[in-house]
């Protein structure tokens, strides 16, 4: 066959020899897509997870329900669960104190743990010994952990007030308990702070460092105009993880005081779980818990405010 010689004729030639305009535009279009389609299943089950027993949590809440009769047959409460708590002195109390606690106990971790980054990013002897001892508080379970301590806190027998040569009641005294599960939780929670802001250290390039220096910038200088500006990230990142964790504090709690004595480390979520799971209030204590939520959301809203403000300035 000579070339050039039409066998189906021109146009059938010509047609077959054009792409399909219909699939390459699928494929741009499933291309455009395919984030769509990979987080599909992914945010499915998160839902299927998260959202069904925050939806039936919600729905509860808003029920006049006991036990003893069915779900579906309870009264529509509306709000009134909510009423109830806001008139609740001692709910009212756990909540300012949970707020009271979480702003003190995060502020001790991020000062805490800043430091031991800023130490453990030095080329120190030793260092990563050190790094491996620091990280040992936060490889055990909070429930481990605080009986550790409630031995170690014992009146008697304690190996606290043995080296302070006292007989305290560290977790039998209204004034001293809410110190000792502060200290607890500063504890194991320090090494989490120091880890993040440590990584975060690491990441930052040298050279505005070294050109601060060279410029005669002190080492203080350095830090507080060079360094914590580029770190502010990682802070706010251990911030909202640290205020959301420690604002629905309960293992610890739960084994040094259990809430006491005096309800002085009654947090909202002692609170929450004894209206629960003991009272057998769960429309209650579903209420109680979606307040929880709500205030640690407002809770973390207050610093990614501030580092916005910071940012515009």
């Amino acid at each position: 066959m000579k070339v050039g010689t039409v066998v189906a004729g021109p146009a059938r030639g010509l047609v077959s020899a054009r792409p399909s305009r219909r699939k390459p535009r699928l494929g741009v279009w499933f291309e455009h897509q395919f984030h769509v389609f990979a987080l599909a299943p992914t945010v499915i089950v998160m839902l299927i997870i998260f959202g069904l027993p925050l939806a039936f949590s919600f729905f509860l809440s808003l029920k006049g329900w006991t036990p003893s009769r069915s779900i579906y047959g309870g009264d529509f409460a509306g709000a009134e669960n909510y009423r109830l708590l806001s008139t609740d002195p001692v709910f009212v109390h756990s909540l300012v104190l949970t707020i009271a606690y979480t702003i003190v106990t995060v502020t001790i971790e991020m000062l805490l743990g800043l430091g031991a980054a800023l130490l453990l990013n030095k080329d120190l002897p030793f260092v990563r010994f050190i790094r491996t001892l620091i990280l040992l508080p936060m490889m055990m379970t909070p429930i481990v952990a605080a009986l550790c301590w409630k031995l170690l806190l014992d009146p008697e027998y304690g190996f606290v007030n043995f080296l302070l040569g006292q007989k305290l009641a560290w977790v039998g005294d209204p004034q001293l308990a809410p110190i000792a599960v502060t200290l607890v939780n500063v504890w194991q929670n320090v090494p989490y702070v120091a880890v993040l802001l440590l990584a975060g250290l690491r990441s930052l390039p040298t050279d505005p460092a070294e050109a601060a220096s060279i410029d005669g910038a002190s080492r203080l200088q350095t830090f507080w105009y060079v360094t914590l500006p580029a770190l502010r990230p990682s802070i706010l990142v251990a911030l909202l993880l640290r205020t959301i964790f420690e604002f629905r504090s309960f293992e610890n709690v739960y084994v040094l005081t259990g809430g006491g004595p005096g309800g002085s480390t009654n947090l909202i979520s002692m609170f929450t779980y004894a209206l629960t799971f003991s009272q057998f209030d769960f429309t209650l204590g579903a209420a109680a818990s979606w307040v929880m939520l709500v205030a640690s959301l407002c809770l973390c809203a207050i610093p990614i405010m501030i580092f916005r403000l910071r940012e515009k300035v």
